[in-house]
């Protein structure tokens, strides 16, 4: 029954039970529609705002993927130039500059010459079993910061081979020459091997002339692969280039 104002006119109005029961499911499932509808949106809402966050991680790592390639391209032309320049100097081909000495894994076949007297000898022997290139002399850098040794430029992985024969007296890592080698070759005589990639010797070793005894690389404080040699006599360092000789 509705009243107007006043109180006048008023109406009667029957509604069946039934009708009260679909008008009450009706307004029940319109507000079941609207909670969808409101949790769809933040869901929409939320998605849309990740998809913005992944966009903007695209675009990084399509710039990092740019500046990577662009470094790809730079390091092969730095090998490349690298390579022109070992190709200037070339490598000598005699058997004195390639032949080495490698620990045998079986026992070896008796063969004259092929194989170095085990014992301590002079270092008279280029360290290495290519030319390389010299970039800095003994004391080269001056007084004001001497440099006790020859550092000569070649590729990582080139083999480092004992310059005489000798025992193994220090072998390990350092600050400075990196992954290193010291060999006492009696009389006084010891050498220095730094900046290796790796070395195959351990300390109290016995090892012959030419044998291999490491990589070179660029350990230590080094600004690209090479290798740094030291002739020391009762430990002072000496000239290598007055006992070896580079090969032509």
């Amino acid at each position: 029954m509705l009243v107007p104002d006043g109180g006048r006119d008023t109406r009667t109005f029957v509604v069946s039970y039934r009708a009260l029961r679909a008008y009450a499911a009706g307004v029940a499932v319109l507000a079941v529609a609207l909670t969808i509808m409101a949790g769809s949106w933040w869901y929409l809402a939320a998605r849309a705002a990740r998809t913005g966050a992944l966009e903007r991680e695209v675009a990084v790592m399509t710039l990092d993927r740019a500046r990577v390639g662009a470094l790809v391209q730079r390091l092969e032309t730095i090998e490349g130039q690298y390579g022109q320049l070992r190709s200037m100097f070339g490598s000598a081909q005699t058997e004195e500059l390639s032949g080495v000495w490698l620990p045998p894994v079986s026992p070896p076949r008796r063969r004259g010459g092929s194989r170095p007297a085990l014992g301590p000898s002079r270092p008279t022997l280029w360290p290495l079993t290519e030319r390389g290139f010299v970039t800095q002399g003994l004391h080269s850098a001056g007084e004001a910061e001497d440099h006790p040794g020859l550092d000569v430029a070649v590729a990582t992985g080139s083999y480092i081979r004992a310059a005489g024969g000798g025992s193994v007296v220090d072998v390990g890592d350092d600050a400075v020459y990196g992954r290193f080698v010291v060999i006492d070759h009696g009389d006084g005589y010891a050498t220095l091997y730094g900046h290796a990639s790796d070395t195959f010797v351990t300390l109290g070793q016995r090892v012959r002339e030419r044998q291999v005894i490491a990589l070179s690389g660029s350990t230590g404080r080094s600004t690209g692969p090479h290798l740094h040699f030291e002739v020391l006599m009762d430990g002072t360092p000496v000239d290598p280039m007055d006992l070896v000789q580079q090969p032509g």
